[in-house]
């Protein structure tokens, strides 16, 4: 996600530096005109807007705090953005040290996937200070289609999970309605146009119903990120005295495939335990 968007501010003409903890990924945007960068501290000392994506909460607090932290040498005014799925509490964490540092904040995590991050057509889920979302909306503008403000700190990361959550508690159904139908005999593809033409077929059940019939589970978002999106938002359900059941259900579904050693493919490969059986 982050090389499709790193890809979209160059294409709009940003002067960029990139950082990434494996170095090798980063070696191929030296030939595409960016700065390759040796840490996060390096890669902010000279930047007027630092942005993240990283997997987890622990990914972000390693690239923003420490002695080689992004806010060790941000420099007052530069406005930090955190576009990764993390959760609230963090968020807030990483805003007031932002703050400390004299810096700007924004949570502006995305929706869509690879080939949406690479054809510049994100969806920002932005929390944070209006004004400084009007600074940073140009840039934002250069790697999606829709900005959208949601409200104070903290308000993009709380969407964003509510949303991951709905589309995983999708794609854990969709792979036991699988299981269901590929057990019982039905004619699968028939049975698949009842589901995905009808009130079932959202987006993701369609796009997620086609990569299992494939079977292609190249990962497009990996099945590891999903169980964590759904982990942190039964968090934030529970703060909020929501006990998010299905997604507990759901998570359990993305627990056992990661337990088998499908977490690094794609969210699809929830349907590869069912499989197991002989009947499928």
């Amino acid at each position: 996600m982050g090389s499709g968007m790193a890809r979209r501010l160059l294409v709009h003409g940003f002067p960029l530096v990139v950082y990434n903890r494996n170095a090798e990924k980063s070696k191929p945007f030296a030939a595409e005109g960016a700065e390759v960068a040796g840490s996060p501290r390096e890669a902010a000392g000279r930047a007027d807007c630092v942005i993240s994506m990283v997997a987890d909460d622990h990914a972000s607090r390693s690239l923003w705090l420490g002695a080689e932290g992004a806010l060790a040498a941000a420099r007052p005014g530069t406005i930090c953005i955190e576009c990764s799925t993390v959760t609230v509490n963090w968020v807030a964490e990483l805003a007031a040290a932002a703050a400390n540092a004299k810096c700007e904040f924004l949570d502006a995590p995305v929706t869509g996937s690879k080939p949406h991050a690479n054809a510049g057509e994100l969806n920002f889920l932005v929390g944070g200070d209006g004004a400084t979302l009007e600074k940073a909306r140009t840039i934002l503008s250069a790697m999606g289609k829709n900005v959208v403000h949601l409200g104070p700190t903290g308000s993009g990361a709380l969407i964003k999970l509510i949303n991951n959550f709905v589309c995983g508690v999708q794609v854990a159904s969709l792979a036991e309605a699988m299981a269901m139908i590929e057990r019982s005999g039905l004619d699968r593809t028939r049975a698949l146009e009842v589901l995905t033409g009808g009130a079932p077929g959202s987006p993701i059940v369609k796009t997620v119903a086609a990569r299992i019939t494939a079977p292609d589970f190249t990962p497009n978002f990996p099945l590891r990120l999903m169980a964590k999106d759904l982990g942190y938002a039964a968090q934030e359900g529970g703060k909020l005295s929501v006990e998010l059941l299905t997604a507990r259900g759901a998570l359990a579904d993305f627990q056992r495939a990661i337990t088998d050693g499908h977490g690094d493919e794609d969210m699809a490969a929830v349907i590869r335990p069912f499989r197991k059986s002989p009947a499928c």
